[in-house]
């Protein structure tokens, strides 16, 4: 479990899903883009903690866009996660996709 704080991350991204589920990752990206470690913190149901744990778990050495193309439903399918579950899993999908994003925007502007 990659439960915690990473000091010098690159980005610290919060999402919310609809179940008030509140995920904090924290990615850590090196000069080749590729993801060197990954962290959360969530706050919700079992499931909501351990989507979060198993994507910190796939996206670390992988580079972004390889993480981008990490999908709710592989992470679903991977817990057994029961259909009322499933909002876990998208919420963690979000996360990586918001955390690419903001890491893409901030390097632009650098």
């Amino acid at each position: 479990m990659n439960l915690g704080l990473l000091k010098m991350a690159r980005l610290m991204l919060g999402h919310k899903s609809n179940r008030t589920d509140v995920m904090r990752l924290m990615i850590k990206v090196g000069d080749d883009g590729v993801i060197q470690d990954a962290k959360f913190k969530t706050y919700g149901c079992g499931s909501a903690i351990a989507s979060s744990s198993l994507l910190t778990e796939w996206v670390k050495g992988k580079t972004l866009d390889e993480a981008a193309t990490i999908k709710n439903t592989e992470i679903a399918e991977e817990l057994a996660l029961p259909p009322v579950k499933i909002h876990c899993s998208v919420l963690a999908e979000s996360a990586v996709k918001s955390a690419i994003a903001d890491y893409q925007k901030k390097q632009a502007t650098s």
